[in-house]
């Protein structure tokens, strides 16, 4: 049976004339509107040249339609069958050039899509490819991929670029050699039209237009028809292919500027999600991260710049690159979303972003969090209990002169904190803060079927607050799970910057590791500790920091208030010293110093 579809009417005005005088919107083509919403009556048009222009109108429009290059190839052949053709084949360059690229090595066909139209497929079916329904002399197989000769009747034709029929014996050779020479013969004359498809700078495939015996053959204004539709449809391809290689880049970025996993810091589990806009833009400008601080702490982030577009993803990941930078200078919360505030707009005017920057200290159990216009964050107890922080709610990155405010919370072990972006609580049918107390009530709902729920499965639960096409924007997901170090695990001194304290160090660290039973350390730890201990009194004036936490691992923490960070270097056999950080680089499970904002921290790792 006939489809039905959109514009049925215009595509059907080949196949039945419509009756005489019936208005042009009856065909599928509306009227235009006046500024007040009127409609102005358009002359009447009848008759073959009428039918022609209503249905090439009609085809384009659906062929433009496509965004993806299956959409593009499919509106092709639903507009050409039955209207136009009995059956269609389309083939296209494989590989796709792009954009100003230029091919490399012989050009290959491939078939693309094939549609048999009248006796069998419904709307949504296509005829398999290689197959065709019966036509004046039967015909099946055709190849899936061919090479084109660069000297036979095919790359003639192509070059030529105009649609023709297969009735001269040229014309008959190029579509025997796109259809790969069969045994069966093929419809020649004016019941098969080949009609090159050209895209903006050269061909890029081809299209075989069919008929059946039964049916009047092709006429020469077809030709002009065919050419529309091959034309159009090769402007959509190489659209399409645009379109799709910048959608790749895009994508690329983004996941590039995202982490690619998660820090495993002592005293807290983190899981994150990131969910794109939609499958056909993903990019955006929301960004998660997890940062390692000194002393056991973490940053935990989550931000979102306005905007989606590559400018957006490009932004976004300047903005992540500073955070991790002020991060590791060890600034106050409130001070990170400062600086940031300048970088933005150093950018450029309308950089916007929203930004949630919080710092977990395991051995304190404290949160220090701070907030530029973001959604505040959710704090889900071990009992259950799921609180909406109360965080000054700050004015957004990029606004500028506007200072921030930082709150310290605590943070109980079994708690989990949530950062997330406004795509997770905002859609079209609620408001941001319907959205942040429906997340609240599904964390409630989840811890009261085990407490703590586990922490991957939560992040999976809390997005299916948004229903489906319920999204209209990038979702960044961040959830930390607060474990804590036990005061018993942790061992703290200060020492004043003299010649015996590498001596004193020692001591104490020997005395705190039997008391943990860790009598197999001793040894090893009291080394490197000797060997930090008196590089750091060498160029300290204040009293210096020792400190030892038992997880997981040793972990030897040493702070001064020089700020010049050490580095390991290969010693003369001549020389008395330089040595130090090279027995702890061969000997420690890992090492590292960071810059503080007053000085310094060398740290070092003893597997247990």
């Amino acid at each position: 049976m006939p489809r039905v579809t959109e514009g049925s009417e215009a595509l059907g005005a080949y196949v039945s004339t419509p009756p005489r005088g019936t208005p042009l919107e009856a065909a599928g083509h509306p009227g235009d509107e006046d500024s007040v919403g009127m409609r102005i009556p358009m002359p009447v048009q009848t008759g073959p040249e009428a039918d022609r222009l209503r249905y090439v109108g009609a085809a384009t429009r659906r062929i433009a339609r496509g965004l993806d290059l299956d959409e593009i190839l499919l509106g092709l052949c639903r507009s050409a069958v039955p209207a136009f053709a009995d059956a269609i084949l389309v083939y296209l360059r494989e590989p796709l050039p792009v954009g100003d690229e230029r091919p490399s090595g012989p050009l290959r066909l491939r078939l693309r899509r094939a549609d048999g139209g009248l006796d069998g497929p419904g709307e949504d079916e296509e005829v398999p490819v290689g197959t065709l329904p019966a036509l004046e002399t039967p015909y099946t197989g055709a190849p899936e991929s061919i090479g084109v000769l660069s000297d036979g009747p095919l790359a003639e034709v192509l070059r030529g670029v105009r649609p023709v029929f297969a009735e001269s014996p040229r014309a008959a050779d190029a579509l025997a050699e796109l259809l790969g020479y069969p045994e069966s013969p093929l419809p020649t004359g004016r019941r098969a039209l080949l009609a090159p498809l050209r895209g903006r700078r050269r061909v890029i495939g081809a299209a075989v237009l069919l008929r059946r015996a039964d049916r009047p053959a092709f006429e020469a204004d077809d030709l002009l028809v065919a050419a529309q539709l091959a034309t159009h449809t090769a402007l959509g391809v190489d659209k399409a292919v645009l379109y799709g290689r910048e959608a790749y880049i895009a994508d690329a970025l983004q996941r590039e500027m995202l982490p690619d996993s998660l820090p495993q810091p002592t005293g807290v589990q983190l899981a994150s999600r990131y969910l794109p806009a939609a499958e056909s833009a993903r990019v955006g400008g929301d960004w998660y991260d997890a940062i390692p601080l000194p002393g056991s702490r973490v940053a935990l982030v989550v931000g979102d710049v306005m905007g989606h577009s590559m400018t957006s993803a490009a932004i976004m990941g300047q903005l992540r690159t500073t955070v991790q930078t002020l991060a590791g200078l060890d600034l106050a919360p409130q001070e990170v979303l400062y600086h940031l505030d300048e970088q933005a707009q150093r950018l450029g005017q309308d950089r916007m972003a929203t930004c949630v920057y919080a710092v977990y200290d395991p051995i304190a159990h404290r949160l220090v969090v701070a907030n530029a216009g973001h959604p505040p964050p959710v704090l889900l107890h071990a009992d259950g209990l799921a609180e909406v922080l109360r965080v000054p709610p700050g004015a957004p990155i990029g606004v500028g002169g506007v200072p921030f405010e930082a709150v310290e919370l605590p943070a109980p072990a079994g708690a989990t904190l949530l950062l997330y972006t406004d795509g997770l609580v905002e859609s079209r049918s609620r408001d941001v803060w319907g959205g942040i107390e429906l997340l609240r009530e599904r964390l409630h709902d989840a811890a009261t079927v085990v407490s703590p729920p586990p922490l991957e499965p939560l992040c999976d639960e809390v997005l299916e607050i948004l229903g489906p096409g319920d999204r209209d924007d990038d979702i960044a997901l961040l959830a930390a799970r607060f474990a804590g170090i036990a005061p018993s695990d942790v061992a703290y001194w200060f020492l004043e910057p003299q010649a015996q304290t590498a001596g004193r160090a020692r001591r104490l660290v020997r005395q705190a590791l039997r008391r943990w039973g860790l009598d197999e350390q001793v040894d090893a730890a009291e080394l490197l500790v000797s060997e930090v201990v008196t590089n750091a009194v060498r160029y300290a004036e204040r009293p210096v920091t020792l400190r030892l936490l038992r997880t997981d691992v040793l972990r030897c923490e040493v702070g001064d208030d020089a700020p010049l960070l050490p580095r390991m270097r290969h010693a003369a056999p001549e020389e008395e010293g330089g040595r130090g950080l090279y027995l702890v680089n061969r000997m420690a499970q890992r090492w590292g110093a960071t810059r503080l904002g007053a000085g310094k921290v060398v740290w070092f790792e003893l597997g247990l």
